[in-house]
C-alpha cells in the first residue's frame, strides 16, 4: 500500500494550512482564489478554514481514544493509493507517493472518504453507512478495504456519495520532513 499527497508544484508538498493561524490560512486561500481561480482549492467555501479546524479537533479526539501516537496538533493529509480525482485539483499538479511501510503505523489514522463529509452533520452524510462518523487505525481500515474496496475504483466521479478516496491523517513529521522542499 502507498499513501499519496497531491499538491501544486508552485507551492510544494506538505504545506499545511492548519500549521498557520486562522487569519493567515484564510489569506493563503484568498491568494489562491485570485492567482489560480480554476484550481479546485480556490473553490472552497468561505468557512473552510474554520470547518477544517472543527473536523481536525474531531479527528484528534477520536484518534486519542484509540490510544495512539499524536505528535502534531493537525495531521498531514494523504490518501490511500492514487486518486484520479484528486490529481486534477491543482493547475500544476504533482504528487508524493510514500510506501506505508515507511511510517510508524501508530501515527496514522484513516477515514473512509474525506473526513469532512465523514463527520459532517449534513443529512447526506447520515445515511447509515458503517464508515460514517468513524476514524480507523491501519488494521481497521484494511478490514474496510477488504469489504468495500477503494472508493476511487467505484466512485471516482462522486456519483454514489461523498467517498472518493480513503483519507490518511499523518500525525507526525518524521517521514513527511524528507519530502518537503527546502
Amino acid at each position: 500500500m502507498h499513501l499519496f499527497h497531491y499538491y501544486d508544484k508552485d507551492i510544494g508538498p506538505f504545506v499545511n494550512l492548519s500549521d498557520l493561524p486562522i487569519n493567515e490560512a484564510v489569506e493563503v486561500l484568498n491568494t489562491i482564489k485570485q492567482a489560480k481561480p480554476s484550481a479546485q482549492s480556490a473553490k472552497r467555501h468561505p468557512t473552510y478554514v474554520d470547518d477544517r479546524h472543527y473536523y481536525e479537533a474531531i479527528l484528534r479526539k477520536e484518534f486519542t481514544r484509540k490510544k495512539v501516537i499524536i505528535k502534531r496538533t493537525a495531521p498531514h493529509y494523504m490518501v490511500v493509493e492514487h486518486s484520479p480525482w484528486l490529481s486534477t485539483w491543482f493547475e500544476n499538479s504533482a504528487y508524493v507517493k510514500i510506501p506505508i511501510s515507511d511510517f510508524d503505523l501508530g501515527t496514522i489514522s484513516f477515514t473512509y472518504g474525506d473526513s469532512h463529509p465523514v463527520f459532517s452533520p449534513r443529512p447526506n452524510s447520515i445515511d447509515g453507512k458503517e464508515y460514517r462518523k468513524t476514524l480507523y487505525t491501519y488494521a481497521e481500515i484494511l478490514t474496510l478495504i477488504d469489504k468495500y474496496g477503494l472508493p476511487q475504483l467505484w466512485n471516482d466521479d462522486g456519483k454514489f456519495g461523498p467517498e472518493r478516496y480513503i483519507e490518511a491523517h499523518v500525525w507526525c513529521d518524521e517521514i513527511i520532513g524528507k519530502y518537503r522542499q527546502a
